[in-house]
């Protein structure tokens, strides 16, 4: 711990596992909160923190709204750059509802993500135009696997939400980001920007620095939580029963669809071919004695 108040904490991660340290962050501003309405915990010299919806619902599960971010290596040009200078910066909020789950909004503040890049790489699928920008300003289009290693060099970007440019609100998404990366930065005095490639000045491999922030405000402190959870249900509702598009079956709000999915995969969860590939060749290489259930 390095600075500790009644209602926030700055923590250091001495470069330890980002899933327990952001556990333990989001267990400390959920604490702050039901004692003091709300709670913020920063912390610095972490490293990927994992999925950053589970942070918020912890919290909308104590009865809190929920927020949390953070920033990563530097992939992310900003509008009219070209230049990776900053992190996907996932901006994750989540708010209490009295429906089965709550809602849950987790996304990054660019187009898309490496590890969508990577999916896209294993299934043959090729980029959306405006996903990626090129040195020259224009879309990298393609193969995603090709830019993917493009990115890595440095010879290309991702984009923030809204795209390349000003016209469809790249803007916004560069706008978010650059707070997401405010509050991992400023507040703990952590590490931003280039200091985030996780290599040292002659290349070689050094821990990613990275930071995090947490917020929980707690329902129960202004109306409560059983009005919080209605009225936040009862917006939701109203959103889901306004007029669909043409074809479209339903409209879903943030939280719906995962909720749905985890029910769907209580059984387990589907693998595809190029993945099983990947647990196969680990195998073979490290001479284990294992079969895997879809050999059969």
């Amino acid at each position: 711990m390095i600075k500790e108040t009644e209602t926030t904490a700055v923590v250091d991660g001495h470069d330890g596992m980002g899933q327990v340290i952001g556990h333990k962050a989001m267990s400390m501003a959920i604490e702050k909160a039901k004692k003091y309405g709300m709670g913020m915990v920063v912390v610095r010299n972490s490293c990927h923190y994992g999925i950053a919806g589970y942070y918020t619902s912890m919290a909308t599960k104590a009865g809190c709204i929920g927020m949390t971010g953070t920033n990563a290596r530097p992939t992310v040009a900003p509008t009219f750059g070209v230049e990776g200078a900053f992190g996907t910066n996932p901006l994750t909020l989540g708010v209490p509802t009295d429906e089965a789950f709550d809602f849950n909004f987790d996304c990054a503040t660019s187009i898309t993500q490496n590890g969508k890049l990577e999916y896209y790489e294993r299934i043959g699928h090729e980029l959306a135009d405006g996903t990626v920008v090129g040195p020259d300003g224009k879309a990298v289009t393609g193969d995603a696997g090709a830019a993917l290693k493009r990115i890595g060099s440095g010879d290309a970007a991702l984009t923030p939400v809204g795209g390349i440019g000003e016209e469809l609100g790249g803007y916004k998404g560069y706008g978010f980001a650059m707070f997401v990366e405010f509050l991992s930065a400023v507040l703990q005095d952590g590490h931003y920007g280039k200091a985030l490639t996780g290599k040292g000045a002659g290349g070689e491999k050094v821990p990613f620095g990275l930071g995090h922030f947490f917020i929980a405000i707690d329902t129960e402190h202004f109306l409560g939580e059983d009005l919080c959870r209605k009225k936040a249900g009862d917006i939701i509702r109203e959103v889901r029963s306004t007029k669909k598009a043409p074809g479209a079956e339903r409209i879903y709000t943030a939280g719906e669809k995962e909720y749905e999915i985890r029910l769907a995969r209580h059984a387990g969860v589907p693998i595809n071919e190029s993945v099983q590939k990947e647990f196969i060749a680990v195998r073979d290489e490290l001479g284990l004695d294992y079969k895997f259930p879809f050999e059969d």
